[in-house]
């Protein structure tokens, strides 16, 4: 019974392939047409090399997207659950519903495949078809936990990006400020500015200056800002502009004291790390410097004595 659900979920699998095939090869037919057409009506159309990798990646994305709408609308997800998957994809720097749609659908979508890939693993190996019943399930839990896998890794990256450049990010708005700008054309001039070394921190600036044109209480946009990234520098800058607003302290004089503090909690870091390195590479002396050293100072020793004990 358990082969022929996997026999099932394998044909599913085989099939939305196909589908997605077809899919692609009817999307560039469609592209090719509109590029014939265009260049009937004297449309210079700009040829481009498209890889096949990213098109397939593409296709396997909409798929995912559209099977995590379907659950989403379904109403099977809970709404604690979808505002949890939400506020880590923001912090992870995926916003909007394409970026939800295809997590959701992915935590569906990996499993079978894991399993899938886990009773090609038993057929081919003789050895672990004995342990099919084993081997099946591990791969796909490993295909459900997945998603969370590389979605954590990205979220570590992305605010470790985002982080690093907010020390630069301050000393530029100190300029701005010193310049006569006001609070919100300093916040988008940053985030132009930054768009090439920093574009992560460029875009939350980016939706920082939006928010700020849009909303009516400057100091909920602000406060955004470190709510949607989660980071404590994050939040010490949102709640310093909100206080500058509020009592009308020199905001050069607050981001410049801010800035001063964040560099120097990151050579703290640095210093902190640097005095893990005698114990972090304790074990790999062990393991593979001090054999090598008793070789060497032993050796040649233990080499005379055998030959004495020959003769």
């Amino acid at each position: 019974m358990i082969q022929l659900l996997f026999i099932g979920s394998g044909t599913l699998v085989v099939v939305i392939s196909i589908l997605g095939m077809l899919l692609l090869q009817d999307i560039r037919y469609t592209e090719a047409m509109t590029a014939r057409i265009r260049a009937i009506h004297g449309v210079v159309v700009e040829k481009t090399v498209v890889n096949k990798a990213e098109a397939v990646r593409g296709v396997i994305t909409n798929l995912a997207s559209g099977l995590g709408n379907v659950l989403l609308r379904s109403g099977i997800i809970p709404a604690k659950t979808r505002t949890e998957f939400e506020q880590t994809l923001k912090s992870a720097g995926l916003r909007g519903t394409q970026g939800l749609n295809v997590f959701v659908g992915s935590k569906i979508f990996s499993p079978i495949i894991g399993a899938f890939l886990g009773f090609l693993v038993t057929l081919n190996v003789q050895a672990l078809s004995t342990y099919a019943f084993l081997v099946i399930p591990m791969f796909a839990v490993i295909g459900l936990l997945m998603p969370d896998w590389i979605l954590g890794r990205r979220r570590r990256q992305y605010l470790w990006r985002v982080e690093h450049g907010l020390p630069d990010a301050l000393d530029m708005m100190v300029i701005c400020t010193q310049a006569g700008l006001s609070l919100g054309a300093s916040v988008l001039r940053v985030a132009e500015e930054l768009s090439h070394s920093y574009r992560d921190l460029s875009l939350e600036f980016a939706q920082t200056a939006n928010e700020l044109q849009i909303m009516t209480d400057s100091r909920q946009a602000l406060l955004n800002l470190g709510n949607r990234t989660g980071v404590e520098s994050f939040k010490r800058f949102s709640s310093t502009l909100v206080q500058t607003i509020q009592y009308g302290t020199p905001v050069s004089e607050a981001l410049r004291q801010l800035s001063t503090e964040l560099r120097e909690e990151m050579l703290t870091k640095f210093e902190e790390r640097a005095a893990r390195l005698p114990v972090l590479i304790t074990m790999p002396m062990i393991i593979f410097i001090l054999p090598c050293v008793f070789i060497i100072a032993a050796g040649p020793a233990m080499m005379a004595i055998s030959k004495a004990f020959a003769h």
